[in-house]
């Protein structure tokens, strides 16, 4: 048993550093020093993938595109729409003002159908910042990001500022990686510190490299929990042996 935030940082060959984790159910900043994750930077956000293809589900059916053709989409259509086209808003406010931003994007339906994306493109994976637009009161995930980094032991601070590791399939967005960059940059205005990410182009499943390569360590072999122990001692013996 390991924590997906260390996992995606071992995946970056780290063992110090925040993990900023957007998902497909949750989404996550862990803050972890020399492989122990810090309980106070740890912090959690609701808004993930499957909540963003709601969305983008939604933003369509106010789009001019045939309804007829959008309410049949499926869960994996919407998630492939969302894949191809959609992508993170380095300026949204100023994009959705300005309509010489809004570079359609075509995309073909399983039936063979056509249907076009403008805003919706952009506006899919905002809430991942702006929280709020789906209702949510939790500030951005760069915010929380932030947020985490304030709880650091000043000894280790330095060294976490230096590994901040992008991970999760929400992470994938064209102009993520820039925009929590940028966010976080805004943040720590008047600290003197420069903020930089790491960002993988396998980011999307870091937390898996990381778990492949964390469970071939002999250090880890004590963090097993044979099937024989579970089927003895049941579900509760996870939470006493880890």
């Amino acid at each position: 048993v390991a924590n997906t935030g260390f996992l995606s940082l071992c995946a970056h060959g780290r063992v110090t550093g925040l993990a900023v984790e957007a998902g497909a159910g949750v989404s996550h900043v862990t803050s972890v020093c020399l492989g122990q994750t810090l309980r106070k930077g740890t912090q959690r956000l609701g808004v993930a993938g499957e909540l963003l293809s709601s969305h983008l589900h939604r933003l369509l059916l106010e789009s001019p595109n045939q309804p007829s053709a959008l309410h049949a989409l499926t869960r994996k259509t919407l998630s492939q729409l969302k894949k191809q086209c959609c992508y993170v808003s380095l300026d949204y406010e100023r994009d959705l003002q300005d309509q010489g931003c809004h570079h359609p994007a075509r995309f073909q339906m399983p039936d063979g159908r056509w249907i076009t994306l403008g805003k919706e493109r952009f506006c899919c994976p905002e809430p991942l910042f702006q929280p709020k637009l789906l209702q949510h009161s939790c500030p951005g995930l760069h915010q929380l990001a932030w947020q985490s980094l304030q709880t650091v032991p000043d000894h280790a601070r330095r060294d976490i500022l230096a590994n901040i590791v992008l991970s999760g399939g929400s992470s994938m967005f064209p102009g993520f990686p820039e925009r929590m960059c940028l966010g976080l940059n805004l943040l720590s205005q008047g600290t003197g510190v420069q903020i930089d990410v790491l960002a993988s182009p396998e980011r999307g499943m870091a937390a898996w490299v990381g778990g492949s390569m964390a469970a071939s360590l002999t250090s880890f072999q004590r963090a097993w929990l044979t099937k024989g122990e579970y089927q003895e001692h049941g579900a509760e013996c996870v939470h006493t042996k880890f």
